[in-house]
C-alpha cells in the first residue's frame, strides 16, 4: 500500500490518498472497457490526469462488470472535445463530454470545485473533486495504466465492511441533491452495504425533499430500479424511508392501505428482478407491466366487464388512462405504457393489437 501526498498551506507535507496497487485491490484489467482505456491513454497523451471514477470502480472492486465506465479529467470541456472527433459537449451549466464509440457513450467530466458546495459548476481538483462524490464506495479513481486505486477517503475499507458512508456532511448531503437519498438505497442493495442509523434517520427525516425534484429525474432513478434487478429490496427499502411516496404515490397509498396489494405488488417486484436476470434487454413495456398488474386487477370486476363488453377498444383506454395516473410522477414513453397495458387485459383474456415495438425503448434502458 503506497501512500500519496500533498502540501498544507503551509507548504509542510500531508496524507492526501492511499493507494492500492493491483495486487491489492485485485481488479481484473480485462474488465475493463477498452475504449474507455483508449479514451484515457488520449488524455494522458495530451499532458491531461484521467481516471475511471465512481460506480465502475466500486462494481469492478466487488467483482461485477460495470455496465458504464464515467471518466473524470483536469482537461476542460473545450479542450477534451478538441481531443475526440467523435464527442459532443452536453449541459449549460455543468458542461461534460460525451465521447462516442459506436452504440457506446463514454461521459467524461472535468474535476469539480468545492466553492458552492457539493452542486456547484467551477472547475477544480482532483482533492476537491473527491468531496464532492456522494458515498465513499463511490469516491474512488482507478488509473488503467498503472493500475491503481486511489482513495482519499476510505472507499476500500467500507466496500470490503460492506457499509454505506456518505462523504459530504449529513447536515447537506441531500440537502443539495435529494435524488441521493434514492442512490443511498439503490446502493446499499446491489453491495448489500449496510445503512448506518445515524444516515437511515436522515434519509428517513428528509424524505419530503423529492417533492421538489421534477418529474424527469424522478422517473430516471424510477427507471434505474426498474432495471437493477434489486428492485423487490429496493422499493422495500424506499417504502421504509418513505421515498416511495415520491416515486410511485398511487401505490404507496395502495400499500398503505391494502396490505394484500402490497404483498401482491412486492411478489411482482421479485418477478421482475427474475426477469432482469433472464431477459435483460427486455422492451420496457414488458418491465412495466409488474409495475401496473395488480393495480389493473382493482378496477373494476373483470369478470363482468368482458362478459358485458362487446368492444375491448373502449375497456383498454379506461385503462390506459387509469395507469397513467397511477405511475405518475413517472412519464414513460407511451408506446411503452400502452405494450404494457394491452400486456396486462390480453392476459386477462381481452384481445387487443398490441403496438409495434418502439425503436427508442432502448435509450429509456438504465445505465448502472
Amino acid at each position: 500500500m503506497l501512500i500519496r501526498y500533498g502540501t498544507d498551506k503551509n507548504g509542510r507535507p500531508v496524507k492526501k490518498a492511499v493507494v492500492y496497487t493491483r495486487e491489492e485491490h485485485n481488479i481484473p484489467k480485462e474488465k475493463v472497457d477498452y475504449d474507455a482505456i483508449l479514451t484515457i491513454n488520449r488524455l494522458r497523451d495530451a499532458g491531461y490526469h484521467a481516471y475511471i471514477v465512481g460506480g465502475a470502480v466500486r462494481d469492478l472492486i466487488v467483482g461485477n462488470t460495470p455496465k458504464d465506465f464515467d471518466i473524470v479529467t483536469d482537461a476542460t470541456p473545450s479542450k477534451i472535445k478538441r481531443l475526440f472527433r467523435n464527442s459532443r459537449i452536453i449541459g449549460k451549466r455543468f458542461r461534460i463530454v460525451h465521447v462516442i464509440y459506436g452504440q457506446k457513450i463514454f461521459e467524461v467530466s472535468t474535476f469539480r470545485s468545492i466553492c458552492e458546495g457539493s452542486v456547484g459548476n467551477e472547475f477544480g481538483t482532483i482533492d476537491e473533486d473527491v468531496q464532492r462524490r456522494d458515498f465513499t464506495m463511490n469516491a474512488l479513481y482507478y488509473d488503467p495504466i498503472t493500475e491503481q486505486v486511489l482513495d482519499y477517503v476510505n472507499g476500500m475499507r467500507d466496500i470490503k465492511k460492506q457499509v454505506l458512508r456518505p462523504v459530504i456532511p449529513l447536515d447537506r448531503i441531500f440537502v443539495e441533491d435529494p435524488v441521493r437519498m434514492l442512490r443511498a438505497i439503490k446502493y446499499s442493495a446491489k453491495t448489500d452495504a449496510k445503512i448506518p442509523f445515524t444516515l437511515r434517520k436522515k434519509i428517513r427525516s428528509n424524505a419530503d425533499l423529492l417533492a421538489q425534484v421534477s418529474p424527469s429525474r424522478l422517473t430516471e432513478e424510477l427507471l434505474k430500479i426498474i432495471n437493477s434487478g434489486h428492485a423487490q429490496q429496493i422499493v422495500s427499502e424506499a417504502l421504509e424511508t418513505d421515498l416511495y411516496m415520491s416515486l410511485q404515490p398511487a401505490a404507496t397509498a395502495m400499500m398503505y392501505a391494502d396490505s394484500k396489494f402490497e404483498k401482491n405488488y412486492m411478489q411482482n417486484m421479485h418477478k421482475l428482478d427474475s426477469l432482469i436476470i433472464i431477459e435483460p434487454d427486455a422492451r420496457l413495456g414488458k418491465k412495466l407491466t409488474y409495475l401496473i398488474k395488480d393495480f389493473i386487477f382493482t378496477l373494476t370486476d373483470w369478470k363482468k366487464e368482458i362478459e358485458t363488453h362487446s368492444a375491448s377498444g373502449e375497456l383498454y383506454t379506461k385503462t390506459w388512462k387509469e395507469c397513467r395516473s397511477f405511475v405518475l410522477p413517472m412519464n414513460p414513453q407511451r408506446t411503452e405504457l400502452e405494450y404494457a397495458v394491452k400486456s396486462v387485459l390480453t392476459d386477462m383474456g381481452i384481445v387487443v393489437r398490441m403496438p409495434k415495438k418502439s425503436k427508442r425503448h432502448s435509450a429509456a434502458k438504465d445505465q448502472i
